[in-house]
Order: structure tokens, then C-alpha cells, then sequence
């Protein structure tokens, strides 16, 4: 299961545009204007097609054969997109539906797909975006924590239940869903 990622040259540099941030100077700041397509074509590549490829070879094999199913990692990105990412929040996007597109496409064959939406896992690819070096929050790490009703970033474990669901044949009848594990991130109105 490959998790995906993002890319600098998809990213703005601050959450919301401002007329400011139009007269702004400094190499590394982007706005929406400056987001570069190469940088977006990487995300869109890690994160879709290299769903999408894996799914072509190993599903092939999988035709007309009992309890076979495909999971595809989404994202909680998927469902509302954050600010700053929006390669990464399209690409995931792009991945819910694909699964769903699939589960149907795939229905009369035997192949059950459905997905996982990870929220809010704290790993080596996000840790400095989250966490200060001392081990604190960083403003981004604190909005998040305060958007999960559970108060905490996700641990690997957290996956293990719901992928040995969907992967067994108590869900035999479970096709085209992204199911959300985010600690109630996604039901949190925020109020």
C-alpha cells in the first residue's frame, strides 16, 4: 500500500490569496498563479497513475476468481481538500473516484475495490510540517489536532482492522466505498 505524496511545486504558499501576496518577490513564494504544472504532473503521477498501474498488472489475475478485491489509499484530502495542497488533495480526489468508477467496472468479475482514507498520520514525510524540531506543534500540527475530535494523529495500527475488513470475506458485499480514518477529523464541523 503506497500512501502517495506531495510536491513542493504544488503547494501555494499561504492558505488563502491575498492582493499582497500578487506584489510578493521571494523565489520560493507560489500563489495559485505561480503553481507549476511539471510540479502538479508529479503529484498527479505518484498518486493516481501510480494507483492506476499497479491496479492494471495484479488485478488482471484476478478475473473470475473467489474473494479477490483491490484497496486503494485515499486520502481524508479527498472528502475536503486543505489548504496549500491542491495537487495533492485533486489527486486523491482522483483516486476515490477511480475506486468507485472501478468497483463497478470490476462488479461482474468478481473483483471487489474499495479504498481507505487515511486522516492525519504523523510519519517521516510530514513530521517537520506538523511538529516542531523541540517536539511541539506547528500551527498547521495544532489546527489539525483541534479538528480531531479524538485529539491525535493516527498511528499505524489504526489502519490494521479496517484493512483486514475489507479485505476478508465478512465484506463480500462491500464494493465502491473510501472508508474515512481520521479520529472524527471528517465529522468535526469545527463548532
Amino acid at each position: 500500500m503506497e500512501q502517495g505524496g506531495n510536491h513542493p511545486l504544488g503547494t501555494t504558499s499561504n492558505p488563502y490569496l491575498t492582493k499582497e501576496d500578487l506584489l510578493e518577490t521571494a523565489k520560493d513564494f507560489k500563489t495559485f498563479f505561480d503553481l507549476d504544472t511539471e510540479g502538479i504532473q508529479f503529484v498527479f503521477n505518484l498518486n493516481f497513475i501510480g494507483t492506476l498501474l499497479p491496479t492494471q498488472v495484479f488485478s488482471k489475475d484476478m478475473v473470475s476468481r473467489v474473494g479477490c478485491n483491490v484497496l486503494n489509499i485515499s486520502s481524508m484530502n479527498a472528502f475536503t481538500p486543505l489548504t496549500k495542497i491542491p495537487a495533492y488533495s485533486g489527486a486523491k480526489a482522483a483516486i476515490s473516484n477511480f475506486t468507485q468508477w472501478l468497483a463497478v467496472h470490476f462488479s461482474k468479475v468478481d473483483i471487489r475495490v474499495n479504498a481507505l482514507a487515511p486522516g492525519f498520520f504523523l510519519t517521516d514525510q510530514n513530521r517537520s510540517l506538523l511538529t516542531n524540531p523541540e517536539g511541539g506543534l506547528t500551527p498547521r500540527g495544532t489546527t489539525i489536532i483541534d479538528q480531531t475530535p479524538m485529539g491525535r494523529f493516527g498511528e499505524p495500527e489504526d489502519l490494521v482492522g479496517t484493512t483486514l475488513w475489507l479485505c476478508s470475506e465478512q465484506s463480500k458485499f462491500v464494493t465502491g466505498i473510501v472508508v474515512p480514518i481520521d479520529g472524527g477529523f471528517s465529522a468535526f464541523s469545527g463548532v
